[in-house]
């Protein structure tokens, strides 16, 4: 985004200019002090360019956000939300002032109409998106690392391998971290991280519904008939040390990995003897997100949120052999957790063309860094 705001400033085009930032996220720094106050809005900051003379309010592009800091938070905001609260005075809109992809804008009440109506055509960042920070890391162990955290980066339209300011943004890592997780300082993110590394939120019986599959596989030389397998999970045996409940998910747990692994072949992403020995990937893939969010959300340092995700990706690349075996374990437990879900069926669509998108896009990080 910001070589595209650089080619339309080059080219004195206002139009494109709008188009570029109405495609982008726009980020306003806040001071801690004020993003923590509740109820309080912080004010939009200005600044007075003396090369020009202007009165300005300065925004961030994405890419062009300083490294962290304990108490530089940022907002996010969109051209269009900028339209409506801007002051009632002559200042300009100054985008990523003082570097090489800076550009001005005018931001009379004309031009906030031509804000708004940029806005509604671009229909603003999109999400499904594979997007790379150039300036990130992009190869070797802490690049693997974010990259087990990609599926849900590509979810929400945001970068895979951003380790600093912000995730989202400030008071949206934040929120995030509160639901569905439930972590509201330093100690609750510990624990939960631990939860994860530990994989033990990705589900414990489908999990061992597929390790009786591997025992199975193990002691037969081959892969289990179904008969075989669903006797081994809900037999005779089985049934007398199971509880009742646990039982019943684990025949559920069962027939759905039988139907998504079909799937799965059907679409030509699994081969015909292939299976997926483990649901790990989804809690290591959520263990990365949550990192990163913990540190937008101030809750750790640099240095710690990488130590994290190194330690994540060691622990990824025991469990599997490769990226598309990871990207399959995480398609599928995905699948099975939302089963039944309202919107199931655009679940479905939406992790085939992760998988897809992370598997064959040639910039992919799937492609690019090796997996082991």
């Amino acid at each position: 985004m910001e070589r595209q705001l650089y080619e339309a400033t080059a080219h004195g085009s206002a139009d494109a200019v709008l188009d570029v930032l109405s495609r982008t996220r726009l980020y306003v720094l806040v001071p801690r002090l004020h993003a923590d106050t509740p109820g309080f809005t912080a004010p939009l900051p200005s600044f007075h360019d003396p090369a020009t003379g202007r009165a300005c309010v300065p925004v961030l592009t994405p890419g062009m956000l300083p490294p962290w800091h304990p108490e530089w938070v940022f907002r996010r905001t969109r051209l269009s939300e900028l339209a409506l609260a801007w002051p009632q005075d002559r200042r300009w809109l100054a985008v990523n002032h003082g570097t090489p992809y800076a550009a001005v804008v005018e931001a009379r009440t004309r031009h906030h109409r031509a804000w708004l109506k940029a806005d509604a055509r671009s229909g603003g960042p999109r999400a499904g998106r594979l997007l790379t920070h150039s300036g990130g890391p992009l190869h070797g162990p802490l690049a693997h690392g974010l990259a087990l955290g990609a599926h849900l980066a590509v979810h929400n339209g945001l970068v895979w391998n951003g380790l600093g300011a912000v995730y989202d943004d400030y008071p949206t890592d934040k929120a995030r971290l509160r639901s569905p997780w439930g972590v509201h300082h330093r100690a609750d993110y510990r624990d939960t991280l631990d939860s994860l590394m530990r994989t033990r939120l990705a589900g414990r019986v489908p999990e061992g519904v597929l390790r009786t599959r591997s025992a199975l596989v193990t002691r037969l030389g081959r892969t289990p008939s179904h008969e075989e397998w669903s006797d081994a999970v809900t037999g005779p045996p089985a049934a007398h040390r199971a509880d009742p409940e646990d039982l019943a998910e684990a025949a559920r747990s069962l027939r759905l990995i039988e139907r998504y692994e079909a799937l799965f072949r059907a679409e030509g992403l699994l081969a015909p003897d292939g299976r997926v020995d483990t649901l790990a990937a989804f809690d290591h893939g959520r263990a990365v997100n949550v990192v990163r969010l913990a540190l937008g959300a101030r809750y750790c340092e640099p240095h710690e949120a990488e130590q994290a995700v190194l330690r994540i990706g060691e622990l990824a690349r025991r469990a599997y052999g490769s990226w598309a075996d990871f990207s399959l374990g995480y398609c599928l437990t995905r699948l099975i957790h939302f089963d039944g879900d309202e919107g199931a069926g655009l679940t479905v669509q939406e992790s085939l063309a992760q998988h897809r998108i992370l598997t064959q896009d040639p910039m992919s990080p799937y492609r690019n860094i090796p997996w082991s």
